[in-house]
């Protein structure tokens, strides 16, 4: 009966997971097209025009310094009072600050206090999303069963595409329904405005949900064992350390690749290629929703043929695609772009799809949200953080994107050889995973004393 009731909750997770994510990605993506297109010339106007896009993507890099962090927050409360509490916070702080980020006065009005409060807004955002990712995907995969968890943990991974798919939809028909002008006044702020909205509706739906029911198991377990637990970070880097260097290692190329051929490529098509802002938007716009197809089919597959050769594909064909990417962006043809940047996505896909399941099964349950979110948060500020700023440089000094698809194929050399280092996780019944771990560790740990008060514990 338990097990009839979880299957029919199932799509109900998956798609408050997913809703959620959806909303989470889009703040944050907004930040990105936003520091692409806008944010140079409203909180830097003093800079040239490449300098400007280079001190925006500074702000938009400095989030991914907060993500860390929220890992290690969001990791260390999920593990020890669920996934789902933690999810709501997150959805709340991403959501306020993203509102916050539209009502906030510009260069012209106050002057190097702006960028200072925008840079202060990106960290709450980056703390946010360091914490939403692991109980997103962790609050699915622990709903579903073994046989088919890459497909169902797929979803989750689903809301980067959607998000970005919302959040460059609205800022190019802010841009084709208004001048430059306008755009840059005040329309900018209309896509952040609409947080408030989405959030609320993220809310609705998130509590809606049930708790993880592997949670609660193991949770209730450890309460029989009458143990004292070491902190979920302890015993992640004790006991798993290996398996977050594999996690850290990849997500190298999916981090990278991504903001690369999404973020830095409507700087790259506008101010190199001389597309124009909403013809750069219309490619990502197209690549994000074939992927978003895309990832629960990729995710299918890993649960057939395994996460690591799904993972190796995509991988491998990021690493030989950047050198395809630009060529075809300068050709300044639509179409052209339009292939360069589904590409990158399709073969993004065979690695983010696959991610969500792979990381999950990991780890034990009573770390996992820890593990998994450290992997995935840490590896970002040496990835995603800095990806389009160290593209944007590159250009700048070169004066050509060879060493930047050197750079994306470098990455991916490091994800192959990360991820030739894992085991397969197919088919693992994760409450199994890190049953020998859990053991060492209350073996480890002092008992509980539960001698009453006031009444001496007998010799």
């Amino acid at each position: 009966m338990a097990a009839s009731v979880e299957r029919r909750s199932l799509p109900r997770v998956v798609a408050a997971s997913l809703i959620g994510t959806t909303i989470e990605w889009y703040d944050y993506f907004l930040y990105g097209t936003a520091a692409a297109l806008v944010f140079g010339k409203v909180f830097f106007p003093n800079s040239d025009p490449l300098t400007g896009t280079l001190l925006a993507f500074l702000t938009y890099a400095i989030g991914f310094a907060a993500r860390p962090l929220g890992a290690l927050v969001f990791g260390h409360f999920g593990d020890r009072v669920g996934r789902k509490r933690l999810l709501v916070v997150s959805l709340l702080l991403m959501g306020g600050s993203t509102t916050l980020i539209g009502v906030l006065p510009t260069y012209s009005s106050i002057g190097a206090a702006a960028p200072v409060l925008l840079t202060v807004l990106r960290l709450v955002q980056g703390f946010a999303l360091g914490g939403e990712w692991g109980g997103a995907v962790l609050l699915v995969s622990e709903h579903g069963d073994q046989r088919r968890r890459g497909f169902w943990a797929s979803w989750p991974q689903g809301g980067a595409p959607a998000g970005n798919l919302l959040a460059a939809g609205v800022l190019s028909l802010m841009t084709a329904v208004q001048s430059d002008t306008a755009f840059l006044a005040w329309g900018w702020r209309v896509p952040f405005l609409l947080s408030a909205v989405l959030v609320g509706v993220g809310m609705w739906i998130r509590l809606a949900v049930d708790e993880s029911p592997l949670f609660q198991a193991a949770l209730a377990a450890q309460k029989n064992r009458k143990t004292v637990e070491q902190p979920p970070l302890v015993a992640v880097l004790r006991h798993h350390w290996r398996e977050v260097l594999v996690a850290m290692g990849a997500r190298m190329a999916e981090n990278i690749s991504y903001y690369v051929m999404t973020t830095f490529v409507l700087a790259y098509a506008v101010s190199h290629a001389h597309f124009s802002k909403q013809t750069a938007l219309n490619a990502v716009l197209i690549g994000s929703a074939i992927q978003f197809a895309l990832i629960p089919l990729f995710g299918a597959l890993s649960d057939r043929v395994g996460r690591k050769p799904v993972y190796l594909v995509g991988a491998v064909g990021v690493g030989v695609w950047a050198f395809v990417f630009f060529g075809l962006v300068d050709t300044k043809s639509f179409p052209a772009l339009v292939v360069a940047v589904t590409v990158g996505l399709v073969f993004h896909s065979a690695m983010y799809a696959p991610q969500a399941a792979f990381f999950s099964e990991m780890f034990a349950t009573r770390m996992r949200y820890s593990g998994a979110s450290i992997g995935a948060q840490f590896s970002s500020v040496a990835a995603g953080a800095p990806a389009p700023l160290i593209a944007t440089a590159l250009l700048k000094d070169y004066g050509s994107p060879t060493p930047i698809a050197v750079y994306v194929a470098a990455a991916a050399a490091l994800t192959v050889l990360a991820v030739l280092c894992a085991r397969e996780t197919k088919g693992q019944d994760l409450a199994e995973t890190g049953a020998e771990t859990d053991a060492e560790t209350d073996a480890e740990a002092p008992a509980a004393d539960t001698t009453p008060v006031g009444k001496p514990a007998t010799a």
